[in-house]
C-alpha cells in the first residue's frame, strides 16, 4: 500500500515525533493514504513556515507499506469514528505523556471541523454519544499513525514530490 506525508521536507528515514502535543493518535510518524490530503498538509506547513518570514516549499513524502508482514504489529484499527476511537483521541489530545500501547493505527483524523467536536468533548461542552453523531455527516480523511520504531521498520521510503 502506497502511504503519504506532506511536509516542508522530504523525510527519507521516518521517526517517531514525540514534542507535539495534541495528536490523534499521541506520539508518532503520520501518514495517510490519500494523496490530496498529504498535498494539503504540505501546502499548510509551508504556508505556515513562510508566514513567519521563512520561506519553505511543500512536499511529499512516497511510502510503500508493507502492511501483509505488518500483521505482526500490535494494531488498532478504526474504519469509521465510534467510541472507542473517540475515547483514544480524547485520551491523546488530552495527556502528551498518554500511552496506549499500540505500534500501528490506522483510522479517522480529527480535521479543523472534528477537531472543534472533539474539543467539545474534552471541554465537557459535549456528550460523547452527541459527537458521535454529528460525526456522522463529516466527511473524515484517513491517517496511519506509526507509533513505534518496529512499526517503522515496515515503511520503506520510495522518494518524494515538490509541490508547487
Amino acid at each position: 500500500m502506497q502511504l503519504f506525508h506532506g511536509s516542508i521536507i522530504a523525510i527519507d528515514s521516518p521517526q517517531v515525533i514525540f514534542s507535539e502535543h495534541g495528536r490523534d493518535f499521541g506520539n508518532g510518524f503520520y501518514t495517510t493514504d490519500i494523496k490530496e490530503q498529504a498535498v494539503r498538509w504540505a501546502k499548510r506547513k509551508a504556508k505556515i513556515k513562510t508566514i513567519n518570514n521563512n520561506d519553505a516549499k511543500a512536499m511529499i513524502s512516497i511510502y510503500e507499506f508493507d502492511e501483509n508482514n505488518a500483521q505482526k504489529l500490535k494494531t488498532i484499527q478504526f474504519p469509521k469514528p465510534n467510541t472507542e476511537w473517540l475515547d483514544l483521541i480524547c485520551a491523546c489530545r488530552g495527556n502528551a505523556n498518554y500511552q496506549h500501547g499500540y505500534d500501528l493505527l490506522i483510522g479517522k483524523i480529527a480535521n479543523d471541523n472534528v477537531g472543534e467536536t472533539v474539543s467539545f468533548v474534552l471541554e465537557g461542552i459535549m456528550r460523547k454519544e452527541d459527537a458521535l453523531k454529528k460525526l456522522k455527516f463529516e466527511k473524515i480523511n484517513n491517517q496511519i499513525c506509526f507509533a513505534t520504531s518496529k512499526a517503522l521498520d515496515f515503511l520503506k521510503y520510495i522518494g518524494f514530490e515538490e509541490l508547487k
